[in-house]
């Protein structure tokens, strides 16, 4: 229980942008169209086969190590190319 707390902890403190890996995102405030590499629904949300971990940019610069994928979200970088 004390490790569960102390890494809830941890991760609340980090400084970087809310993001889990997902396959279904909501759009962007703002935009109708969805990032690369998802799909429109055609509706509120967008849909990818492959799970991205993705954050929104609230209108600001992506943080080093994250790459900007349109329509107001960021993408972590995986390795020294971005794309694996």
């Amino acid at each position: 229980m004390r490790q569960l707390i102390a890494a809830l902890v941890l991760m609340s403190s980090v400084g970087a942008p809310a993001a889990l890996a997902q396959r279904e995102i909501p759009k962007a405030e703002g935009h109708d169209q969805c990032p690369l590499g998802y799909v429109n629904t055609l509706g509120s949300t967008c849909v990818s086969p492959i799970y991205y971990e993705v954050a929104p940019t609230y209108g600001k610069a992506c943080l080093s190590g994250w790459m900007n994928i349109g329509a107001g979200y960021c993408r972590k970088k995986k390795g020294p190319l971005g794309i694996f």
